[in-house]
């Protein structure tokens, strides 16, 4: 009885970012995120985050209304460990997420609340043998200048990465090799690059700025959804058409859609996310077919857990977004490395600074959104040095 689930906390945030951050499709210039603590009668919790992209939650009563009325009927009084191995099977108008999308905040809070009755670290509980994997540095930096461009993945390699995905599908071909071009100069020519169109190209299209690209003198390792997420035939024309680079695929896809693409061998490594028991999932069909699995950006690098437990994943993604300020001890990057927390649960609680400074109860027009710390995973850079002093300035309008 005192593993049950008891009650819920949630916070919610609204912040700008340090940058603007981008690809060839989307651009974002804020944080809007709630905070899903799950509360279980031992005084354990579990934590998770939703998010939009580019639309602010509403105020946080009628979030805390929504997940009243939609979740928590579904976990109150459940034990955690139990929940996230149930299979459901929805039909009919029940095939249908939340009004609010808090499906993967609770799946990961359930994973993490789960371990943490356990005392286990999360990725001891799903099986990993090691405890870190390779990162690779992502700038989400379509939209940045030349300059910041530049600024950002120069300091990215002397922190010690040696891969570097860069958002590549404008319009202008020339502008793609163009920030090539500015990588090789900033990394050093020989290092690991990756490049990432976000569904930009039509298929042909898709092959031919590739072989430009290698043309140009620029080895790839993988190109990452270079077309229409459900596309297989042209991905499958790509997978064999492209020489001396590998498809990445899988992103967008829900874990139906993954099942398929890797059934249609329309992709060399599949992309995951945030999911842990649908990314674990995922994983094993990959591993069944020989499939590689990437990582990509999870909320706060909690990916890591997966990205350990799964031993096809060499490589897991962190694109530097000023997210490090909720938790009070974030996972630690190292020499190129994320490092696996030796902590129950996924080793993450919010933190006090973050309820304190940043928790924004009510929708706040953007003009008059706190200004959002600085990342500073690499030191100081370009327009961080006054951020933090104004944190705690814009608090009081709470």
């Amino acid at each position: 009885m005192a593993r049950r689930i008891s009650g819920f906390t949630l916070t919610r945030f609204q912040f700008a970012r340090d940058r603007v951050i981008g690809d060839s499709q989307v651009r974002a210039e804020h944080v809007h995120a709630v905070a899903v603590e799950l509360h279980a009668k031992d005084g354990e919790s579990g934590l998770g985050f939703a998010q939009f992209l580019f639309t602010p939650f509403p105020d946080l009563e009628e979030c805390e209304a929504v997940f009243a009325a939609e979740v928590f009927p579904g976990l109150e009084g459940q034990d955690a460990l139990a929940l996230v191995h149930r299979v459901d099977r929805p039909r009919g108008g029940n095939r249908r997420g939340p009004t609010l999308p808090y499906g993967e905040a609770v799946q990961v809070a359930l994973w993490d609340l789960a371990a943490r009755q356990a005392g286990l670290p999360l990725w001891k509980m799903l099986g990993a043998r090691r405890d870190r994997v390779r990162g690779y540095a992502s700038g989400l930096d379509y939209h940045l200048s030349d300059a910041e461009f530049s600024d950002l993945f120069g300091r990215a390699a002397a922190q010690g990465y040696t891969a570097f995905k860069i958002k590549v599908g404008h319009p202008d071909p020339e502008r793609d090799l163009h920030r090539l071009d500015l990588l090789a100069r900033a990394v050093g020519r020989g290092r690991l690059v990756m490049v990432d169109a976000n569904e930009a190209w039509s298929p042909k299209e898709a092959l031919m700025r590739v072989e430009a690209m290698q043309a140009a003198g620029h080895r790839l390792l993988w190109v990452e959804d270079p077309i229409l997420r459900d596309d297989f035939d042209g991905l499958k024309m790509l997978r064999h058409e492209m020489k001396g680079t590998q498809l990445n695929s899988g992103e967008y896809l829900d874990l139906s859609g993954r099942r398929a693409l890797l059934e249609a061998r329309a992709t060399d490594m599949l992309n995951v996310h945030g999911r842990v028991g649908e990314v674990m999932q995922a994983g094993w069909l990959a591993a069944d077919i020989g499939i590689p699995v990437t990582v990509g950006n999870t909320f706060l690098e909690m990916g890591v857990h997966v990205a350990v437990a799964l031993p096809e994943v060499q490589w897991m993604e962190y694109s530097f977004q000023n997210y490090d300020i909720l938790a009070e001890e974030p996972i630690e990057i190292r020499d190129g490395w994320i490092h696996a927390p030796d902590r129950p649960g996924h080793g993450l609680r919010l933190s006090g600074a973050a309820r304190r400074d940043l928790a924004c109860p009510r929708r706040r027009p953007d003009a008059d959104l706190p200004p959002g710390p600085p990342c500073d995973r690499l030191g100081p850079g370009l327009g961080q040095s006054h951020h933090t002093q104004n944190i705690a300035a814009h608090a009081g309008r709470s």
